[in-house]
């Protein structure tokens, strides 16, 4: 019980009884006696003690007979009282209920003396208190800096099945519900919510009006102004999407009118008085993308308003809360005047991804985290490129989504200890496990693949067939499919059930004869072959033949042709190298017919070969090397009366590809150092001639292209370890240092001159990381100062730096700090040990979010030898990252031992020829 609250009146609890005995079919599903209809619930916040309690009255209908309601509740809510109220009671009509704490369930059982009758209505109350923490998950406090101060804020992330720990509720997304809320709070903070305020006044202890809250409030200390803020009811919306938050917030705004309603909804963007000016950019992409899914889904926005919300401490990247998004600073804020072009779509995706789930998961919500898919793969393909292909066009997004969801998903399921799309979850600690590159990446490419199959408009007018018919309900995958088949009157089912159901994907292996092609198809691992009984799913494979015709002959083999054209299929190809070679010579000619995302999609399907033993890494660099000097066209990088010879439109994803794939043959030889300056050599060749040409600035007006271009050039030539570059990176921030004006850093290499200063610098390089890192005002510089951090080659201030994220970095900080470090060769091992030692100390921290198995996945990652294998810890709550981790170790193992001779030779015969 909080301190400063009036005594209440304690219910009996206990942590076992009799009662339950019907309820045990399932531990980890409520039982189905009752429905939940409305919850009615009030908060009062206090920032300066950090507490936070509650009324709820939540409206119930009675399925079956019962003498026990349970429900969802966290430990961490003390709940002091509980009643029921039925008019169908046969004796009083309102009882007392003994409380009853299942704990590690997280749930709570209230019995009653008398029978509740089924066809009944009743409504339960309770009350209940607790400590603000700084867990991330639950109703939870915000540190933010105010002058010299640190002050709070409050807010809450539920998402997937942490809305117990903010009130008791039945905490599963069927049992959806109408939400009415109330917030009680000091009178100088500010509270939202879901829904539009509906009033909002000073508390008088001294009125005698009679409101449902008047015992509730008498509790509350006379001493401090209290404001009452109440919301409008909410529409039928799952418990994980309520949400709300308290404090000294600002806000900037604008008002957009509707297509298909004609109403005008206001826009919020939210966030504590000293960054709020940067919330600019995000409130013009909402103001754009909104009325665009209004029109594509052919259904109205139902909610009165749309607020966004930056917080400084958050455990995910956002949150799709109905009129209410939360999210990190670093993807809803951006400074508008030195933001690179990486923010800017960080932002825009965000925002596009998370208001796509304002109809694709919360007006219709998957009936159970088995769909998690249903709602992240679509928000991630839709929002992320489609939307964003129509807002931005200039950015390529279709070329990028290959770089970045489709790659990341094909090498997440290239694993044995990869899972389905639809994966079954029969427990709450395993739910957090599937928030991961299959539910949103895989998921994604996948949807984007049958979208490209039935045409995207016949796709989203499925979809909207879909939402229709389960408006405020929920669905499984079923549902959707129903809806695009009869848009398309094709069979969807069986297009697509294996590819939701089944775990992996295909490798189609091209091989040809006189009378033309012939495909296999097989499932892909990345340490090899499958066995037989891993290899029995046989995917119905859009092909997408792409050809060029060669005077008019037939004969396959004087045409060039690729198999999955524009990359959208989601498999991998293997073709002759004689037929590789051909696709890659014709790739490069001017005004060649295989698009970006062919080129991208057919270097990651080399690089991917390589690694399961089906090609030779010497293959990949040899394609790499043809590549090279891909930049023969003509190209107007902007306005400007002369044309420039430069590069093709948006070949920096091509080299950005490239970049990706030398680190990661980096990362697998860190321990054969001779490789490794070779590698290192070759990787200067590719891109210090670029660097020469398009130097360090980026004048006003410059194409996209262009932009990016130059970065990955200096980047890449950093990862290259050239002299001149690094000279010229350490000589900027070495300016910075003297002069404290950081105009000579531009935001799209801030990055990379972060890197060089502490790489080849030393404390005072590591102070003023530190010094950035700690201000808040910048989150693109503080981003770019934890990426580049655990860059540094002096053991001592790494030391120093391993100690700061046990005692100074903030909790969502942590994982991004092992991962500078875990890509660090002077630290893999290091960083897992630390790990290891300070087990405990995480586990504690991060008892109730997604950091645990995040922590897992970067600390280990990048090991690779058969003493890394060792694992003596608990491992239930991140058992599939785990085992992700385990199955990358053996496979980089036996790719080191494979290669290592080939790639040794070819940087030999590639050294010779590069001096003739």
């Amino acid at each position: 019980m909080s301190s400063h609250l009036s005594p209440i009146p304690q219910q009996p609890q206990s942590t076992m009884s009799s009662d339950l005995s019907e309820f045990q079919e399932n531990k980890y599903r409520l039982p189905t006696n009752v429905k939940p209809l409305h919850y009615d619930l009030a908060f009062w916040t206090d920032l300066k003690s950090l507490e936070f309690g509650g009324l709820a009255n939540i409206d119930l209908d009675i399925l079956k007979e019962t003498s026990a309601i349970v429900l969802n509740c966290a430990d961490t809510l003390s709940v002091t009282e509980a009643s029921i109220h039925c008019a169908a009671l046969k004796t009083n009509q309102v009882q007392a209920a003994q409380i009853v704490i299942q704990e590690n369930l997280g749930r709570v059982t209230l019995n009653f003396l008398a029978s509740l009758r089924a066809g009944s209505k009743a409504q339960i109350k309770l009350k209940y208190n607790a400590k603000l923490s700084g867990s991330m998950t639950g109703y939870y406090k915000s540190a933010w800096k105010n002058g010299d101060h640190t002050e709070y804020y409050a807010l809450t992330q539920f998402q997937p099945i942490d809305a117990r720990a903010a009130f008791p509720c039945w905490d599963e997304p069927l049992l959806k519900a109408t939400w009415t809320i109330t917030m009680i709070s000091r009178s100088e903070t500010v509270n939202i919510s879901n829904m539009a305020v509906e009033s909002e006044a000073l508390h008088d202890p001294d009125s005698t009006v009679d409101t449902a809250l008047t015992d509730f409030l008498s509790t509350l200390p006379r001493d401090i102004q209290w404001k009452i803020t109440k919301f409008q009811e909410s529409p039928p919306m799952s418990s994980y999407l309520v949400a709300f938050a308290n404090g000294p917030l600002a806000y900037l705004e604008k008002s957009i009118v509707m297509p298909l309603s004609g109403r005008t909804v206001p826009l919020r963007v939210y966030a504590t008085p000293d960054i709020i000016e940067q919330g600019e950019f995000c409130l013009e992409v909402t103001a754009k993308v909104l009325p665009l899914y209004e029109q594509i889904f052919d259904i109205e926005y139902p909610l009165p308003k749309l607020d966004i919300m930056a917080a400084h401490d958050f455990d995910i990247g956002a949150m799709e809360n109905w009129g209410l998004i939360t999210g990190r600073t670093r993807v809803i804020l951006l400074d508008p005047k030195r933001a690179d072009v990486l923010s800017r779509k960080m932002v825009a995706r965000t925002v596009s991804h998370e208001v796509a789930h304002m109809w694709f998961g919360n007006i219709t919500t998957m009936e159970w985290w088995d769909y998690l898919y249903l709602n992240e793969g679509f928000a991630s393909m839709v929002g992320e490129v489609i939307m964003i292909d129509r807002l931005f066009p200039e950015w390529e997004v279709k070329s990028s989504f290959v770089n970045t969801h489709f790659y990341h998903a094909l090498s997440v399921d290239a694993k044995r200890s990869s899972h389905p799309i639809e994966v079954e979850c029969p427990d709450a600690n395993f739910i957090n496990q599937i928030f991961d590159g299959l539910s949103y990446s895989k998921a994604a490419a996948v949807l984007r693949m049958l979208s490209e199959y039935v045409g995207e408009e016949q796709f989203l007018k499925g979809v909207s067939v879909y939402l229709k018919s389960h408006l405020y309900g929920s669905s499984v995958t079923r549902d959707l499919w129903a809806g695009i088949s009869a848009e398309t009157g094709q069979d969807i089912p069986r297009l697509m059930n294996d590819w939701v159901s089944k775990i992996g994907f295909p490798l189609i292996t091209v091989s040809e004869t006189s009378n033309g092609i012939h495909v296999r198809q097989d499932r892909f691992l990345n340490d090899g072959t499958p066995e037989t009984e891993e290899n029995k799913t046989i995917w119905n494979v859009p092909l997408r033949i792409l050809t060029v015709e060669n005077d008019g002959q037939v004969l396959v083999d004087t045409k060039t042709f690729k198999l999955n054209a524009e990359t959208v299929g989601f498999y991998r190809v293997r073709y002759t190298p004689e037929r590789l070679s051909k696709i890659a010579t014709e790739a490069v000619k001017p005004n060649s017919v295989f698009s970006l995302s062919d080129r991208i999609g057919l270097m990651y399907d080399v690089a991917a070969l390589t690694d399961a033993g089906l090609a030779k890494l010497s293959t990949l660099l040899t394609l790499t090397n043809i590549w090279r000097n891909e930049q023969n066209c003509e190209y107007h990088p902007f306005s400007s009366p002369f044309f420039v010879k430069i590069y093709p439109p948006c070949v920096d994803i091509v080299w950005s590809s490239v970049f990706n794939n030398m680190g990661i043959i980096l990362t697998a030889f860190w321990e054969h150092p001779q490789i490794v300056d070779s590698l290192r050599a070759f990787i200067r060749t590719l891109y210090a001639p670029l660097v020469a040409r398009l130097g360090y600035e980026f004048p006003d007006g410059e194409a996209v292209d262009i932009v990016q271009l130059r970065k990955v050039a200096v980047t890449g030539a950093a990862l290259g370890r050239d002299e001149s570059v690094a000279q010229e990176l350490r000589r900027r921030f070495a300016d910075y240092l003297k002069t404290g004006n950081d105009t000579g850093i531009p935001s799209n290499l801030r990055l990379a001159i972060y890197i060089a200063a502490v790489r080849y610098g030393g404390r005072e390089e590591f102070d003023a990381l530190i010094k950035i890192i700690e201000n808040p005002a910048k989150s693109a510089s503080k981003s770019a100062a934890i990426t580049a951090i655990g860059k540094l080659e002096d053991l001592d201030l790494a030391e120093e730096l391993f100690l700061y994220i046990l005692t100074g970095a903030r909790d969502q900080d942590v994982v991004d700090f092992c991962q500078s470090l875990a890509v660090n060769p002077l630290f893999f091992r290091r960083v897992a040990q630390f790990f290891k030692d300070n087990y405990d100390v995480f586990v504690k921290r991060f008892g109730t979010n997604s950091m645990l198995k995040f922590l897992v996945t970067v600390c280990f990652g990048n090991l690779s030898t058969k003493e890394d294998l060792v694992a003596d810890k608990d491992t239930s709550r991140y058992t599939m990252a785990l085992a992700q981790v385990l199955e990358t170790i053996r496979s980089r193992i036996v790719y080191i031992e494979r290669s290592s001779q080939d790639l040794s030779q070819w940087l030999t015969e590639w050294e010779q020829g590069s001096k003739l």
